[in-house]
């Protein structure tokens, strides 16, 4: 096609020398030497849900915004650049320039994730494909949470039309979350009518899920499930029943991933498609280790604390304990001096493969577990449930970390040293009975929520997700739950983040609503008790 192209465009030039030989070239030939194959104007639905799944796992998930907020919660700690500003709030986490790239790219997925349901809907051209529409609902409800979540009140219904206005107003989160919700419920109702439309159904591009067309069919309704318990959860503090929205949490997992195996991870990195944490990482040179999550997991005896940590000399750290050689090497969060390339880091920064988690199985196992806690059940019931979380939990860290020791990149190099022995079920039964179950009887709620504290810390991407909670967990008054160390908090936790500078210094609407940026120190976002 490139070479037929390209005598096209010598003919073409040739009709500037000799006008009269060519007179008679057809207007559908002038429209063939136009047109650019590797540039196509329409492209099926199931062709573009591919770059929707890879640019939500990239770049909405385990992008920029985790990298940022993996520091504000004190998963990592930034140490140079960019990332030690925002670590010692030096203007990073209020300038519209911080977000930009995250804030462009997640518009547009959005904007592609709706074209994948403009297409399958009625009078789109692959009606028919309900599978594929449903699965593109799922994706645009996603994208859209993470949107709102970051951001609170946004631009939206009149995003995303290139004729019309340029300057679109903000959408209240509230409205949105309707339109989540509403996009979930639709996508369990369509995914099994099936796909019809002569195109054909959309495995071929399913990055996601694996198996038959009915397996992953079945997947993509749980994870559709499994949001609506992420997001059910997230709206309680405005919710008016929240009884009633709690016993639906529990609902929404039961009807989700019944084990890790079916989780949604997004695992197709290899030498060269990178994990984000490890792109980011191996570029930079950023980020420290976090005193504040090694103060956590050495108070509970937590067998991560030998594995989660490397030194700079690339070798792990399988004695990390308080007073240890090791243990001086920590980032004081907030306190650490810059610096590139630390002493110390997660072992995790390495983990050059590691999965993508879009919906853990984990997750659901720590939201059901606080919803029954959250409605009285005793803690003989909820018990079983807090052990399979932080057994996945656990599990899906030593995935991780496996990851780091056979990383290509660090090979070359003479690749990370493992010096400790994996963690084994043993290890972590003993772990659970010894130091989890005695602070769960004292104080369920607290464990509950420090062990997935301990879950999201990885290179999985649930930084993000842990900023969420964190957030909510603030507005129901219960700031104790995860103690962060920054003492920049004290006045300057990021309630939200700024919008982007693409948007603040075109649209008069976002550009008074963003001021000086400040506000995202002082106002939360509606679900978290704000008013935008």
């Amino acid at each position: 096609m490139k070479f037929r192209n390209n005598i096209y465009r010598l003919l073409a030039l040739g009709l500037l020398i000799a006008p009269i030989a060519f007179n008679s070239c057809s207007e559908d030939r002038m429209d063939e030497i136009n047109f650019n194959p590797n540039n196509p104007l329409d492209v099926e639905a199931k062709f573009i849900l591919a770059d929707v799944i890879v640019s939500t796992a990239v770049r909405s998930v385990g992008g920029d915004l985790n990298t940022y907020l993996s520091a504000y919660v004190e998963h990592e700690a930034g140490s140079h650049n960019q990332l030690w500003n925002a670590e010692h709030r030096e203007g990073e986490p209020q300038r519209a320039s911080t977000f930009n790239n995250s804030w462009n790219s997640i518009y547009e997925t959005i904007k592609n994730a709706r074209i994948i349901v403009e297409k399958c809907s009625e009078g789109g051209s692959q009606e028919g494909n309900f599978s594929t529409l449903g699965v593109g609902q799922i994706m645009l409800a996603y994208n859209m949470a993470i949107l709102t979540d970051m951001y609170g009140d946004v631009p939206f219904s009149e995003a995303f039309d290139p004729l019309g206005n340029k300057t679109p107003k903000i959408d209240k989160q509230e409205e949105l979350y309707s339109q989540i919700l509403a996009l979930l419920d639709a996508a369990i109702d369509n995914i099994p009518k099936g796909d019809t439309h002569v195109t054909g159904n959309y495995t071929s591009h399913d990055l996601l899920f694996s198996g038959t067309f009915d397996v992953r069919n079945d997947r993509w309704i749980k994870l559709a499930y499994g949001l609506k318990a992420r997001y059910t959860m997230r709206l309680l503090n405005i919710t008016s029943n929240k009884t009633q929205a709690l016993e639906d949490v529990i609902e929404f997992v039961d009807n989700s991933f019944a084990s890790a195996s079916e989780e949604a991870a997004f695992n197709v990195y290899d030498a060269q498609n990178l994990n984000p944490l490890f792109d980011f990482q191996w570029s930079r040179d950023a980020l420290a280790a976090s005193k504040s999550i090694a103060d956590k997991m050495i108070e509970r005896n937590d067998p991560r604390r030998n594995r989660n940590f490397t030194g700079g000399d690339w070798v792990q750290v399988d004695n990390m304990e308080t007073g240890s050689d090791s243990y001086e090497l920590l980032a004081t969060n907030g306190g650490n001096a810059q610096i590139q390339a630390p002493p110390l880091t997660s072992t995790f920064v390495y983990s050059q493969t590691a999965s993508t988690q879009l919906l853990s199985y984990h997750e659901l196992l720590f939201l059901k577990a606080e919803a029954m806690q959250r409605l009285g059940r005793s803690t003989a019931v909820i018990e079983p449930v807090l052990k399979a979380a932080v057994t996945a939990a656990i599990i899906n860290s030593e995935k991780s970390i496996e990851t780091a020791f056979i990383a290509p990149a660090p090979a070359q190099y003479g690749g990370i040293s493992e010096t400790s022995p994996d963690i084994t079920d043993a290890d972590i039964d003993t772990y659970f009975e010894d130091e989890v179950k005695p602070l769960f009887q004292e104080n369920s709620l607290k464990e509950i929520a420090v062990q997935k504290y301990l879950a999201f810390f990885g290179a999985s991407g649930e930084s993000t997700e842990m900023y969420n909670d964190i957030r909510r967990w603030k507005a129901l008054g219960e700031d104790d739950l995860i103690e962060l160390k920054n003492p920049n908090n004290a006045s300057q936790f990021p309630l939200r983040l700024p919008y982007g500078s693409s948007e603040t210094t075109t649209n008069p609407n976002v550009q008074a609503a963003y001021g000086n940026g400040a506000y995202v120190y002082t106002e939360n976002v509606w679900w978290a008790g704000g008013t935008r």
